[in-house]
């Protein structure tokens, strides 16, 4: 049986002990949006807790909840921004008009600061919980970017907070392997359908998708969803996490080579070190 790696699953000694033999946080960040007829709607978030899982189980260190909520449903989100964003509503029996700006409090603009303003309060958190790296792992890919912004934001505060401050960094699981895969990384295509299947099988119903070949809504990418496949979304995610897990530990190692401006987010300075 594997150990427990869920933060709010565990009794506060269990924690202690798991933090002081790996102090390394998983915060998994997505969304809730279409993934195809053939995917839950909880896709991107669902691959975020996955790898953070996963990370946690294989490299130590725990995983907090996942974040659905929050971000932009302005920009890019298929209901609101898609071509095809017609035929979307319509299949979930709602009106277009339903994603339009009237309907939300924010603009465009507040929603991302509010966004990222969340984000800087979640790794602030986490620090004060005692872990040395915090990892936002984005499952909806545009979060990659309101994540790393929030990341150096945090990082490039540590000089006015006592003590041994958090380095915060983030990862999409696509852009850690994608000179590996020329499908790396898709919109309920056969990469993200793979990893559904691979986490979630019980989730997909690839029964529901038309002949390979013809239109497919809300759906794309370099491989086709009806040749997705659970053993594919095994070997993607543990190439990925592979990566995701150098990274973490070379920070954790090696903290003072990521402070200062413009060193936050650096990658890859594990390579050609010893395994």
């Amino acid at each position: 049986m594997t150990e427990e790696v869920r933060y709010h699953m565990l009794r506060p000694a269990q924690i202690v002990a798991s933090r002081k033999a790996c102090p390394v946080a998983y915060v998994p960040i997505g969304t809730i949006e279409w993934h195809g007829e053939h995917n839950p709607v909880g896709t991107d978030t669902l691959q975020a807790e996955g790898i953070a899982n996963l990370c946690a189980e294989r490299g130590g260190g725990l995983a907090f909840p996942p974040l659905y909520y929050g971000e932009s449903r302005l920009e890019a989100l298929m209901e609101a921004n898609a071509a095809d964003r017609d035929q979307i509503a319509a299949k979930m029996e709602l009106s277009p008009e339903n994603f339009a700006p009237e309907h939300f409090p924010f603009p465009a603009t507040e929603q991302a600061l509010n966004y990222h303003k969340l984000l800087l309060h979640v790794l602030a958190e986490v620090e004060t919980l005692g872990f040395k790296v915090g990892v936002l792992v984005a499952g909806h890919y545009p979060l990659i970017d309101h994540a790393r912004a929030a990341c150096l934001q945090h990082n490039q505060g540590y000089r006015g907070r006592k003590g041994n401050t958090m380095l915060a960094w983030a990862f999409v699981d696509y852009l850690l392997v994608r000179d590996r895969y020329d499908c790396a990384g898709d919109h309920a295509g056969g990469w993200e359908t793979s990893h559904i299947m691979a986490l979630h099988p019980q989730t997909v119903d690839l029964s529901v998708l038309p002949p390979k070949g013809e239109k497919l809504i809300g759906a794309g990418g370099r491989l086709a969803p009806q040749d997705a496949t659970a053993a594919f979304g095994c070997e993607t995610l543990d190439a990925a996490i592979a990566v995701a897990l150098r990274e973490v530990r070379h920070r954790l190692d090696n903290p003072h080579l990521y402070r200062g401006h413009g060193n936050s987010l650096r990658e890859g300075l594990w390579k050609g070190e010893k395994q």
